[in-house]
């Protein structure tokens, strides 16, 4: 008895959708995975309901950087260094220093 199931290539869309999961969530999308419609499926079900890797960035945006290094220059002191490696911590300097 042979096996009549054959693999459905994955769309373009589909393929798409996948590898910006993959971009998001920081991981590796299977090469075996994108050759079949179903099992693609599958891995992007598992994948969008995956919290975004992204989101975890602890690094202070631009504008907090910028207005931590404005206060700073009005209060004649230097913003610590580790402050800017954590978001947490320079949105503390900030509250401290206003």
């Amino acid at each position: 008895m042979e096996d009549t199931t054959f693999a459905i290539p994955a769309t373009e869309r589909q393929l798409a959708y996948a590898r910006a999961l993959a971009l998001r969530n920081q991981v590796i999308l299977p090469w075996q995975t994108q050759q079949d419609r179903r099992s693609l499926s599958v891995w992007i079900d598992a994948q969008s309901k995956l919290p975004a890797a992204t989101q975890t960035d602890s690094r202070p945006s631009s504008k907090q950087v910028a207005f931590a290094e404005k206060i700073a220059r009005f209060k004649r002191r230097a913003v610590p260094d580790e402050c800017f490696r954590d978001r947490q911590l320079l949105s503390r300097w900030i509250d401290c220093n206003r």
